[in-house]
């Protein structure tokens, strides 16, 4: 039998595509399945965009690109950065990625290690654990909880700081939750970390746009103080309904204090995938800079949406559910039905034909909850709602 070096039989997986795949499979079954477990937008890329990546292969842009990302996308990325932040960046710090993960794939890997720590939020984006683990680091859960919206507690992540603390990895708006971490909390979390300059941070800002009821995103580039220190990912997956197009982008120092990280990943990039294909670069510069209408369409439809989600959990017996305030996912607390979390996920779809994603799969934190995406129609969504109050009615928990 061939050995494989232990690292990567702590890989972890993000069981959101495990249910997609059975929620396939039972599809071509004849199943009428309802999908809420995936977080992927249900509108397609808007018409510009592609059009742009056509343009671009006619045009003939068919080849290599620099590791880092064409310098027009990288520019692209320094504008919108500017207009959504007020930050000012250089195009010079700004890493063009094959997705999201790439950039946590990255930043994990430079500061994990036998012997380091890594916080993290937990309920959190499960590939967030698995890459710590990966590396040999120890992962420390950071707890999100539903009495404080999920946000990130700026003065518990804090007491969790020791001198091996390597990273600490925030993510607001926030996947699983929809947890919005307010100005003021972040603010004090960047002044207590004041105090531990040894901490590298990476902010997960994929869902900046996505946010509710008055609540405004506030980015960590904001805070010069850990300029030199931070990470921040972000992408076109979400905002611009390009999952499948693995365009994601991050903005990396590259001082002396900062141990030259840009540079760092810059190499890992030539390593690894060499760069990002030229095509959907171009597109992506289409996103930044072209029309915007069809990102609002997008988004008034989610607020729609989350509002039906929230009212119709909480009409169903047993369950709860606080209003999210960011992203599109609910996270609605199930403890009272009985049920443990990743049992009734697995019930609801192989018994209701609905998908939805177990608590215990964004961490320990999460039993008692199940994770609902609202990036689907509001048609699928009651009907998804109408099947699970059925279900509750007829079925006693199995624990």
């Amino acid at each position: 039998m061939l050995q494989t070096i232990a690292a990567f039989d702590r890989l972890g997986e993000e069981n959101a595509f495990a249910v997609l795949a059975r929620a396939t499979q039972l599809a071509h079954q004849g199943r009428d399945i309802v999908n809420l477990g995936i977080g992927q937008p249900d509108f397609s890329t808007p018409p510009h965009i592609v059009e742009a990546a056509i343009k671009a292969l006619r045009d003939g842009h068919h080849g290599y690109t620099p590791a880092n990302g064409l310098l027009a996308t990288r520019e692209a990325v320094a504008r919108r950065t500017l207009a959504t932040t007020g930050v000012e960046i250089s195009p010079e710090s700004v890493m063009i990625m094959p997705g999201g993960k790439p950039t946590m794939f990255a930043a994990i890997l430079m500061f994990g290690e036998p012997g380091a720590e890594i916080l993290y939020s937990d309920p959190g984006f499960p590939i967030y654990r698995s890459m710590i683990e990966f590396t040999g680091a120890t992962p420390v859960p950071v707890p999100m909880r539903e009495a404080n919206g999920f946000a990130f507690p700026a003065e518990e992540t804090l007491a969790l700081i020791t001198p091996r603390t390597r990273l600490l990895i925030l993510n607001s708006p926030a996947n699983p939750t929809g947890g919005v971490t307010p100005r003021a909390e972040i603010e004090k979390l960047v002044k207590g970390l004041e105090a531990h300059p040894h901490v590298a941070i990476l902010s997960d800002e994929i869902y900046d746009v996505m946010t509710y009821d008055g609540e405004q995103h506030c980015s960590l580039l904001r805070f010069p103080e850990i300029r030199d220190r931070l990470i921040v990912l972000n992408g076109w997956s979400k905002t611009w309904a390009m999952t499948g197009w693995r365009m994601g982008w991050s903005i990396w120092p590259n001082s002396v204090e900062s141990g030259h990280l840009y540079d760092k990943v810059r190499k890992l990039a030539v390593n690894c995938w060499s760069c990002v294909n030229a095509p959907s670069q171009w597109a992506g510069i289409a996103a930044i800079d072209g029309p915007q209408d069809e990102v609002e369409k997008m988004l008034r439809a989610f607020d729609r949406r989350r509002k039906v989600v929230v009212e119709g959990l909480n009409a169903l017996p047993g369950i709860s559910c606080i209003t999210p305030k960011g992203a599109f996912y609910a996270f609605p607390n199930i403890a009272a039905t009985g049920w443990k979390s990743k049992q009734l996920a697995s019930a609801l779809l192989e018994e209701a034909g609905v998908a939805l994603i177990g608590g215990p799969d964004f961490g320990m934190l999460g039993e008692g909850y199940i994770r609902l995406s609202y990036a689907n129609s509001e048609e699928n969504i009651l009907r998804a709602l109408e099947r699970i109050g059925e279900f509750l009615s007829h079925r006693s928990a199995s624990v």
